[in-house]
């Protein structure tokens, strides 16, 4: 079976006007850009999809780490995916065994002193999601589309383009410039233990927009009380437990939301699906029309079709002695569920994956798609990115830019109908019920989430990974959390059990260090070869791997 590590998608930005650029960062731009037009449905790196991760080495001096759990794990239903095979051995094909993502070998360190701190810091305040009008800045390329990314050269982005405007009332909801909803809403959430941890590199949010059936009542017109509802209904479904909700009148949306028999006023969703046992639930409004009509589909831990979400990575913001969510995006992902799949239509893609991974190890995984239309999961999700070109503008990944993101999308035991953050939103008991977002309130003061097994996540992640990291190269947390003996200091555990922000947020050096080294990377246009910001040549990743070869873990672990 070939299954692969959670693909890490953090991209950085290279800097305009910064007085430390180097003009003699051009011809690697060209020598870049020469190989491959952004058009072009090519891969070069025929297993992109496997990320640099995956070629970790586990053990050092005899000391066995496990980064892999919290990607590759005896999974829950409908991810048939347990995938734990990958935490014990190499499960490459033929054609990934030799590392191809030479970036992260590379030592940054001239480059890194080259650029000076006030230009780092003046660049990642600076927006380039907004012009100076503030429309949308990359929607205005696209609604004018440049020749050099119209790959069918019809005249116009049959893409998505993006219409998020980050403007967030009380409950989380969009507005653009008019006050009109655009239906997208902002949620906080426990970042993924790993390289998703700020520490490592870049801060992120995610937005979520429901259908539009799902925003308006039965006569059709926008209703906030059911998309809230509806949205809450989502979250008892995608993480089986009842949530509670402000008070809504159930004859109105004409569904028992809590299940006492009666429609009444209801505060809370009562999660109870089984439909062998003749155990349904229903979203209201319109939705509800349509789910009865049978064209929308409601099961548990899956998502409606036509589920959107949107997600910004950034760079990250010096604040005195604090750091945060900077201003300026390093990349722009989007992906929408287009059509259902239903349990056994989930198993089948999994038992056709590992018989072609059993009977044909030299394939390579084939995704469907394009640079402007997106590329497809066999799941019925379609993914999209922007990123920053060599003046730091975004623009449409290439072909093989976004198949390098599509790895953990369906492939990894932790997923949850190829999605990862929505489970990990904070929930209704939560701040503003965890409908906010970073740049209104960080991590400071949230506590480390409880796992299955009553340990705190991000705790039981150090124990396992000391540096908080794949990598194992990240000195600050490794220094932060133990002694040079390698024993865990209580006091720093005690604190993470209150505030993760003491694990997931850098010093600011470091923050400045990771900014630093990841602009050099988007000077250069070297996305194919690693997208993380590297400050020293990584010796604990491995050139190349023996197909089926052992990692040296003998621990089996779960991400729940």
């Amino acid at each position: 079976m070939h299954h692969l590590k959670f693909a890490l998608c953090l991209f950085v930005v290279c800097m305009v006007g910064c007085e430390d650029s180097s003009s003699s960062n051009s011809q690697a731009v060209k020598s870049e850009q020469s190989k491959s037009t952004l058009t072009a449905d090519v891969s070069i790196n025929a297993t992109a999809y496997i990320p640099p991760q995956c070629f970790t080495d586990p053990v050092a001096d005899g000391v066995e780490h496990n980064p892999c759990y919290v990607c590759h794990t005896p999974s829950k239903e409908p991810n048939f995916l347990n995938d734990i095979d990958v935490q014990l051995s190499y499960v490459f094909p033929e054609s990934g065994l030799k590392n191809k993502w030479d970036n992260i070998f590379k030592d940054r360190s001239e480059e890194i002193k080259a650029i000076s701190d006030e230009s780092i810091i003046s660049y990642v305040r600076t927006d380039n999601y907004f012009n100076k009008d503030g429309e949308i800045a990359i929607k205005k390329r696209l609604e004018s589309v440049p020749d050099s990314w119209d790959r069918n050269k019809n005249g116009r982005w049959d893409g998505f383009i993006p219409d998020v405007y980050f403007n967030f009332d009380d409950l989380g909801f969009d507005h653009d410039p008019k006050g009109a909803y655009t239906g997208w809403r902002v949620y906080a959430y426990y970042p993924f233990p790993g390289a998703f941890l700020p520490t490592n590199g870049a801060t992120d949010d995610v937005m979520m927009r429901l259908p539009e059936a799902f925003r308006n009542n039965e006569a059709g017109d926008f209703d906030l009380a059911i998309y809230r509802t509806n949205f809450a209904i989502l979250e008892s479904l995608m993480n089986e437990r009842d949530v509670t909700i402000p008070p809504v009148d159930e004859t109105y949306l004409k569904v028992d939301l809590d299940k006492d028999g009666k429609l009444a006023i209801a505060t809370n969703i009562k999660y109870e699906w089984d439909p062998r046992s003749s155990k349904n639930m229903s979203y209201v409004g319109m939705a509800r029309v349509l789910l009865e009509r049978g064209d929308i589909h409601l099961a548990a831990r899956l998502l409606p079709e036509g589920t959107e979400f949107l997600h910004s990575v950034r760079y990250i913001d010096i604040d005195g002695d604090q750091t945060k969510m900077a201003t300026r995006m390093k990349e722009l992902r989007y992906s929408r569920k287009n059509s259902w799949r239903n349990y056994y239509q989930l198993r089948t893609i999994v038992t056709k994956e590992t018989k072609e991974r059993h009977d044909f190890p030299e394939r390579t995984k084939v995704v469907i798609g394009n640079m402007e239309d997106g590329m497809n999961t066999p799941h019925g999700w379609t993914y999209q990115g922007f990123i920053e070109d060599a003046v730091g503008d975004l623009r449409p990944q290439t072909y093989e830019e976004t198949y390098a993101c599509l790895g953990c999308h369906g492939y990894v035991g932790a997923s949850n109908d190829t999605t990862i953050s929505f489970t990990r939103k904070f929930k209704e008991t939560s701040y503003k019920e965890g409908w906010y977002h970073w740049s209104e309130r960080g991590v400071e003061g949230i506590a480390d989430p409880i796992r299955e097994d009553g340990h705190g996540e991000y705790a039981y992640y150090l124990q396992h990974n000391p540096t908080g990291n794949e990598y194992r190269d990240n000195e600050e947390v490794l220094n932060k959390f133990f002694t040079k003996e390698g024993q865990a200091k209580a006091e720093m555990f005690e604190q993470l059990k209150n505030d993760i922000s003491v694990l997931l947020m850098p010093s600011s050096e470091r923050a400045i260090a990771l900014n630093k080294a990841y602009k050099v990377i988007v000077d250069e246009q070297s996305y194919r070869l690693g997208r993380e910001p590297v400050l020293n040549a990584r010796d604990k990743v491995l050139k190349e791997v023996e197909l089926e070869g052992d990692t040296g873990i003998t621990e089996i672990l779960s991400y729940y």
